[in-house]
């Protein structure tokens, strides 16, 4: 695990960019926090890092966005309305888009029933302050650990 303070929207930028780079090969990354946290603030930065031209918006109502423009698919997934019988309706589409050269974003993961096994990486996103933010990423599965390793330097 890593724990990084981002002290401005700034921070979070040269955070995401350099997370785009670390998982340009294909990544599921699941997104935890309270709203408002950043998490939909960190996967437009790392689509911004990777080139994508759409606007990057949160998918709460539509509980998935794609985005097609960029060096990679990026798939923003958001369980935050889905309820038990909502969740089981995706888990095939999460399996679908959990491997691959594609960056699958999980909003709201806590909502999934631990219906999310895959090789991963967890990112809480939590406020340290009024101004500061903390993202603690964790690694989960085969080859996660490498991501973690470079965000480190």
């Amino acid at each position: 695990m890593v724990k990084i303070i981002c002290k401005s929207l700034e921070d979070t930028k040269k955070l995401a960019a350099k997370f785009a780079k670390l998982t340009s090969d294909g990544c599921f990354v699941n997104l935890f926090g309270e709203i408002g946290a950043g998490k939909t603030a960190f996967v437009r930065f790392v689509a911004e890092a990777l080139d994508i031209k759409e606007k990057v918006t949160s998918p709460s109502f539509t509980i998935l966005n794609e985005y097609h423009t960029g060096e990679i698919p990026i798939y923003h997934f958001d369980l935050y309305r889905l309820e038990n019988e909502g969740v089981k309706t995706i888990t095939d589409e999460l399996r679908e888009y959990s491997t691959g050269k594609q960056l699958t974003f999980v909003e709201w993961a806590e909502f999934s029933q631990n219906e999310i096994p895959f090789d991963r990486i967890e990112i809480n996103v939590t406020y340290d302050d009024e101004e500061n933010r903390c993202f603690e990423f964790t690694a989960i599965g085969k080859g996660m650990d490498k991501i973690i390793e470079g965000l480190k330097n």
